[in-house]
């Protein structure tokens, strides 16, 4: 059982930056294409920014230029560096696969004050 935990959430005015990280559990970790996701209020999951074992990346719209996703294949762990943050980013968020093929962690909370 794969197991995500994120952390690196937080409280944050708008135009700053926060860094959020996830661990996974995974055997063979480097072979799995993982997401962030996250989840506003009243609205449902949606896929941040996505990266592949090899290291392509891809990006919803809404976040292009701002947030920037990586990974460490030998700590077997993701990070998203969230840039010029805006009060729409506030949201739950959350890793998985890109099709979230394993059970959801906690998700670590960000709220961007205006």
């Amino acid at each position: 059982q794969v197991r995500l935990v994120e952390s690196g959430g937080g409280l944050v005015q708008t135009g700053g930056s926060l860094r959020l990280s996830c661990t996974v559990s995974a055997n063979a970790f480097s072979i799995y294409s993982m997401a962030w996701f996250r989840q506003a209020p009243g609205k449902l999951r949606e896929l941040v920014a996505s990266i592949a074992g090899g290291g392509t990346t891809n990006y919803a719209d809404s976040v292009k230029g701002r947030f920037s996703i990586s990974r460490d294949n030998a700590k077997k762990m993701v990070y998203l560096q969230m840039n010029s943050l805006k009060p729409e980013d506030t949201a739950v968020y959350y890793c998985n696969g890109p099709h979230s093929p394993w059970d959801w962690g906690q998700g670590t909370q960000v709220t961007v004050s205006s």
